[in-house]
């Protein structure tokens, strides 16, 4: 195929995300904030018609995209020219269509009514991650798994709690989206430099009916509240507390499935892997982590996004510069569509992970003899020895059992070292109970409870009704 094609469109994200930053979605916007306007215009007692109302709305999802590229080619200004198409179709309403208005009142406000629509989709999508992996969480609560840290063995946790620590970060990330949905303004009506001069000409210095007309199209816009001030934009500030909560998201996903691929090299869990699925177009036997691999590269994409909206926000000269706008054409709409194809990716990863118990019993057998050193010295003490004396005794057998682990290769054998020095009799009948894994892992099946009832379940309530026909399918 000729022409290039974002891989965002062709591989990844979602037709719902590529249809909110679509020409179709953002022209019929600027048509319906320009119905908007002149409603409230209307409404506030400027000569428009019902008739004119009327034709703008019959003819809001008409564009001719033809003409209109025909009409930018001569003006080389975008907004006049669909005004110029939307007027040839609208001919009575045409002297009144982006009347007092400037631009950056129709590509602003459709701009901020595109990134709602997209924060309320992301949402419910990662209120969908938090559900499987609850579930995931709460399956494996009580499955003892070695810790890492320095991504060497350390004490105990459960497979369960493990997945409590990317779920908390998940629960952070969307409760960050929902604050910048909730706190999001529209730009409203507020003329060239955000003085509102043209409206209250309009008005004939009528400040009150600029307010009200300011209050009304942001109501027929399904805003709450609009910025009282603002230059020729509304401050792009606002873009940079959208994308950083994305980037934000974008490092947990990174996080979790970076441990997914270490924990699948070790070949204790491991992401879904279909039927027919090639790992290696050499290697037929791999099973590569391809989608916590692919959600770490888009992650990193979107990561690095937050810079383009400080430096644009940091570099708009007095009330505005036009140095904004091809930048924010990228970095918006790829921002949404990159963690819209993450968290597509993270769905269908987190609705199949698999668990391999006999492999980590077997990690955990190689470890917890070390680990449980501490342990049988105590025991050794109940039953009357000497600490000391127990403490170099282990020691002394501890070292011997490490050499057979690094040197030779071979299995952990210090609990058969044990066993057979006759020093440890009293403690023999207990071993097996002294080494029993489920012993080592604190309190983490039941802060795994405490979790998902205290901290998971008033956040999936949210979402109550919403996840239950979420698709969690690859197109590639």
């Amino acid at each position: 195929m000729e022409g290039y094609k974002s891989p965002l469109s062709t591989r990844y994200c979602s037709s719902e995300m590529q249809f909110l930053f679509s020409e179709q979605n953002k022209f019929r916007t600027w048509r319906t904030l320009w119905i908007n306007l002149a409603t409230a215009q209307k409404e506030l007692g400027l000569d428009i018609s019902d008739e004119q109302l009327d034709e703008m709305r019959r003819n809001v999802a008409q564009i001719d995209f033809t003409h209109a590229q025909e009409e930018e080619r001569r003006v080389r200004h975008d907004v006049m020219a669909h005004v110029h198409t939307f007027a040839r179709c609208c001919p009575l309403a045409a002297p009144i269509i982006h009347l007092g208005a400037t631009s950056c009142y129709v590509t602003d406000n459709t701009d901020l009514l595109v990134i709602r629509s997209a924060l309320e989709l992301l949402l419910v999508r990662v209120a969908g991650c938090v559900q499987r992996l609850a579930r995931f969480a709460q399956q494996h609560r009580d499955t003892p798994t070695l810790g890492f840290t320095h991504f060497q063995p350390a004490q105990m946790t459960t497979v369960g709690k493990r997945a409590c620590l990317w779920l908390q970060d998940l629960l952070m990330d969307e409760r960050a989206l929902r604050r910048v949905h909730s706190e999001l303004r529209f730009r409203g009506v507020k003329g060239t430099t955000g003085t509102q001069a043209s409206f209250l000409q309009l008005f004939d210095g009528d400040g009150e009916k600029v307010k009200q007309l300011d209050r009304r199209v942001c109501q027929l816009s399904g805003f709450e509240r609009s910025f009282l001030v603002c230059g020729q934009t509304y401050t792009r500030k606002q873009d940079t507390e959208v994308v950083n909560a994305l980037a934000s998201l974008g490092a947990s996903v990174h996080k979790m499935c970076t441990d997914v691929r270490l924990l699948a090299s070790l070949k204790e869990v491991e992401e879904p892997f279909e039927k027919d699925q090639i790992g290696s177009s050499a290697m037929a036997y791999k099973r590569n982590p391809m989608r916590s691999e692919r959600c770490c590269a888009l992650s990193r994409h979107l990561m690095a996004l937050p810079a383009n909206t400080l430096h644009t926000h940091a570099t708009q000269w007095l009330e505005r510069t036009l140095d904004d706008s091809a930048n924010r054409r990228l970095t918006l709409s790829e921002a949404f569509l990159t963690a819209d194809a993450v968290l597509l990716t993270l769905l269908n990863v987190t609705q199949g992970l698999v668990v391999y118990p006999k492999v980590i019993e077997r990690h955990i057998s190689q470890e917890l003899p070390f680990m449980a050193t501490e342990n049988l010295i105590m025991a050794m003490v109940r039953k009357g020895a000497d600490r000391q004396e127990c403490h170099e005794k282990i020691r002394v057998l501890s070292h011997e059992a490490a050499a057979q682990v690094k040197e030779h290769g071979k299995d952990n054998d210090l609990v058969a070292r044990v066993e057979a020095d006759a020093y440890f009799a009293p403690i023999l009948p207990h071993l097996q109970q002294l080494l029993d894994p489920a012993t080592f892992v604190g309190r983490a099946p039941q802060q795994v409870t405490e979790f998902l009832q205290e901290e998971v379940q008033p956040v999936l309530d949210l979402y109550q009704g919403k996840l239950d026909n979420l698709s969690a399918e690859l197109s590639v």
